[in-house]
């Protein structure tokens, strides 16, 4: 028998249709549908190899249903049929005695138990706690060995083992580090390996930036954790997918585009989307089970499995901007930019021959995670994360890694492998409040492609390769909360000069005889490519400045007689807070210059502030 427990803040259920024709379906001494509140949730599979022993089975699994509501501090029980943790399940009549007889036998105990009924398709929603015990896995078989009994009661998954490596290739433990590294790997480690949950209960600042300045809004007509991006936030987002679609494509990401939503009858999809642990968006379609993506890892493996891949074209990769994905986080998790439930996510796949070419194409994505650190001028953390078997057996590499990342690293070392990964590089940036905003992230998955059957062939034989999970940024809405962040720690707040939706602005002293000046500089300004335009309102030129403070603007201008006349303009720098001379030919370099090599995206709002609606109501 295998037992999944979620220790959650609610189970609740509803029997939807009758599975396998109805015939299996339970209809008495069972509810149809239920709630239960603070509750442990045990999803259970009845195996084959139980129906030789089913006292022996109900007996040991009653022992550790005790053991968990014991460690849990509940008496709340909620059993829940779930043949998904296992490919050999017992027949159907076997399997509702198990269900039955559990109930009856922890309702005896003084438990307060709700039973889901056996053999129906059932729409569920449960909420998990999020602590180190709530997630716990047992398999209960009749028997149990001298070792298995030993081990009773201690929850599956021993603890990590955390470190801090140097790029000198000096080790130590992770909490004594603290004194030797810098401030933001402190509050990664805090949070990480300590549980230090910094400013508990309080917003990240980008929250209220994000409104402020009108870039992104909550719609109360939607689901939360679906946002609405209003012009000035949706050129940042824009300029942010330009940006990495670009930085993919020119390593050698081949882009697709794949399916939102897939079928949770077929084998590979269930067991990957078991694998991933998120909370997902399942629903009814017709017969079919269906689940909205999390990533894009079903519909890019789903076109590597169809294709021919011969070991010439390895390393093989296919990127995807997912837009969106969707995790059905809990309503008082979601939080900005930072945890959505529907969000962009940047996602490439690579194929390689063996783990020599895993562990060279993860090392070069790692460095590549780190160029877009430049590029948008934020600090990432790394956080190596390893089962114990690839540590030992890459030491040297590892080294190797954390020298050419050219900072320190945390370590982390997993005893024994859970998940499909064996070793992946995550960064982080870290908010105004000392919390890490999770963004890059590189992992060699061992399992995915025999699960999902993609093959490569070198000739003479077939081989399943191991597969790269990459996004090179994280998911948009993340980086930009990292940007919204790291602005609000700003003496003076601003976005990089190639991610403002304005650049340059204009202010005429008197709109009636300086407009059309300011009309010719846009032009001149506009055919290099820089977003610039004027405001043209009538209001004081004090206010007018004042706007151009408020909308962040990297240069502005106040245009008057002197500046006609000279074709010399006084041009505030919003990143040095001064005014400098500049002719327009200087000023539209120096914007060329801080936005080389990077996208250029067109302005989305009118060319005079005067038509900029107020979508915010603020």
């Amino acid at each position: 028998m295998r037992l999944l427990f979620v220790h959650s803040d609610h189970l609740e259920f509803e029997t939807t249709e009758k599975a396998g024709g109805g015939d299996l379906a339970e209809t008495e001494g069972v509810p149809m549908e239920g709630r239960m509140e603070d509750c442990v949730t045990v999803f259970i599979s009845v195996e084959s190899d139980d129906e030789a022993d089913l006292d022996g089975v109900v007996e040991n699994a009653i022992t550790e249903l005790e053991d968990v509501a014991g460690q849990l501090n509940t008496n709340d029980v909620v059993l829940y049929p779930y043949a998904h943790l296992s490919d050999d399940l017992a027949g159907p009549d076997a399997a509702k005695e198990v269900m039955q007889r559990l109930e009856g036998e922890m309702e005896a105990a003084g438990y307060e138990i709700l039973r889901a009924p056996f053999g129906w398709y059932k729409a569920f929603e449960v909420s998990c706690k999020g602590h180190p015990l709530s997630e716990l896995s047992r398999h209960v078989a009749a028997h149990r060995d001298e070792d298995e009994n030993e081990a009773q009661g201690e929850p599956d998954r021993e603890p990590s083992e955390w470190k801090v490596m140097t790029p000198d290739g000096d080790l130590e433990n992770a909490v004594a580090a603290k004194d030797d590294v810098g401030e933001d790997l402190v509050a990664f480690i805090e949070d990480e390996v300590e549980g230090i949950v910094a400013s508990e209960g309080e917003e990240p600042p980008h929250v209220d930036l994000m409104q402020e300045k009108g870039f992104v809004g909550y719609d109360d007509l939607s689901d939360v954790g679906n946002l609405r991006w209003y012009p000035r936030g949706k050129l940042v987002r824009d300029a942010l997918m330009e940006y990495v679609n670009d930085l993919v494509v020119d390593y050698g990401g081949m882009p697709v585009e794949t399916p939102i939503m897939y079928d949770l009858g077929a084998r590979a999809i269930d067991e990957h989307a078991g694998k991933f642990g998120e909370r997902q968006y399942r629903f009814e379609s017709g017969d079919r089970r269906m689940m909205l993506r999390f990533a894009a890892c079903f519909g890019q493996f789903s076109i590597m499995r169809d294709m021919h891949i011969s070991i010439n074209d390895l390393p093989l990769r296919v990127y995807e901007m997912s837009t969106y994905s969707f995790r059905r986080e809990q309503k008082g998790e979601v939080t900005g930019l930072k945890r959505l439930r529907a969000f962009t996510m940047p996602d490439m796949h690579t194929a390689t021959k063996d783990m020599e070419q895993a562990r060279e194409e993860l090392r070069t994505q790692a460095e590549l995670a780190l160029q877009t650190s430049e590029d948008l001028d934020l600090n990432y953390e790394p956080a190596i994360r390893m089962t114990r078997e690839f540590y030992e057996d890459n030491e040297q590499w590892v080294e190797d890694v954390v020298a050419e990342l050219g900072k320190p690293a945390l370590i982390e070392i997993i005893p024994e492998r859970h998940h499909y990964w064996s070793a992946k590089i995550d960064f982080a940036a870290i908010d105004g409040l000392g919390r890490p905003i999770e963004n890059p992230t590189v992992q060699i998955d061992v399992e995915s492609a025999e699960r999902f059957d993609i093959e490569y062939t070198d000739g003479t034989d077939s081989h399943h390769p191991p597969i790269l999970h990459y996004s090179p940024s994280g998911g948009i809405e993340r980086v930009f909360a990292a940007l919204l962040e790291d602005a609000a720690t700003m003496e003076t707040p601003q976005l990089p000069t190639w991610l403002s939706p304005t650049q340059v602005r204009f202010i005429p002293v008197n709109p009636d005889s300086h407009l059309e000046y300011c009309e010719g500089l846009v032009d001149d300004l506009e055919d290099a490519d820089v977003r610039a335009d004027v405001d043209d309102r009538d209001e004081s030129v004090g206010k007018r400045i004042a706007r151009a403070e408020t909308d962040w603007v990297p240069y502005y201008v106040v245009v008057g007689d002197r500046e006609m006349e000279d074709d010399e303009l006084g041009v505030n720098v919003r990143a040095d807070d001064e005014e400098r001379d500049m002719s327009l030919a200087e000023l539209r370099k120096q914007v060329q210059n801080d936005v080389e090599g990077l996208p250029q995206q067109h302005r989305y709002l009118p060319r005079h502030v005067s038509n900029h609606p107020n979508f915010t109501g603020r």
